[in-house]
């Protein structure tokens, strides 16, 4: 007999998120690629580099804020209706009001994520959210990366990918192209990997 792969549809999906997400203060779920992905919670130094983060964009960006936590999820991926919780979201002030768990990303201007020690990061954070995150427009996606000590900047979204990679090292300063326009300078972040 023949294996056959069940699809789940979002609804069944937000529905399993949200009893979950009531339930634990260790987990959040994550529907992306047509699969349910787990999130842990965040240790002490990837709150650090959240902190750090909202510091250098308030500063350089008064008219934004960086929703952090992953608490907000986006509406990702327009053909498989998936869905992510970003660690971080940076939008114009009040660009969420009024949007339930899983927001639409048009007012998104960048999303953050920060690598975690576990076993699917090279997948989730490196390869599929990316392409999520592209293929719902967002114009930059911000991955600080612990395990290689890099910060790499994705700009150009299209619906196959982002068409720019910047990666540079802990330590140097990176550019965060428009429509943020803000110069990190990621020296700090060398005090925040183990």
């Amino acid at each position: 007999m023949a294996e056959r792969a069940v699809q789940m549809s979002v609804e069944e999906f937000e529905k399993i998120a949200k009893l979950v997400e009531k339930q634990s203060d260790t987990v959040r779920l994550e529907f992306i690629n047509g699969r349910i992905g787990f999130k842990g919670m965040t240790d002490g130094d990837h709150s650090e580099i959240i902190r750090w983060l909202q510091e250098r964009c308030l500063q350089a960006r008064p008219d934004v804020w960086l929703y952090a936590g992953g608490e907000l999820g986006l509406e990702v991926e327009t053909y498989r209706k998936g869905r992510a919780k970003p660690d971080a979201i940076l939008a114009p002030r009040k660009s969420f009001l009024g949007q339930n768990d899983w927001a639409d990303p048009a007012r998104a201007l960048m999303v953050v994520e920060v690598t975690s020690y576990d076993w699917d990061t090279d997948r989730r954070d490196r390869k599929e959210k990316p392409a999520a995150y592209a293929a719902a427009g967002i114009p930059l996606y911000l991955l600080i990366d612990r395990d290689h000590c890099t910060v790499t900047v994705h700009s150009d979204p299209a619906a196959d990918g982002y068409g720019r990679r910047h990666a540079v090292d802990f330590g140097k300063k990176v550019t965060l192209p428009s429509p943020v326009g803000i110069e990190l300078d990621t020296e700090e972040l060398e005090d925040y990997v183990s």
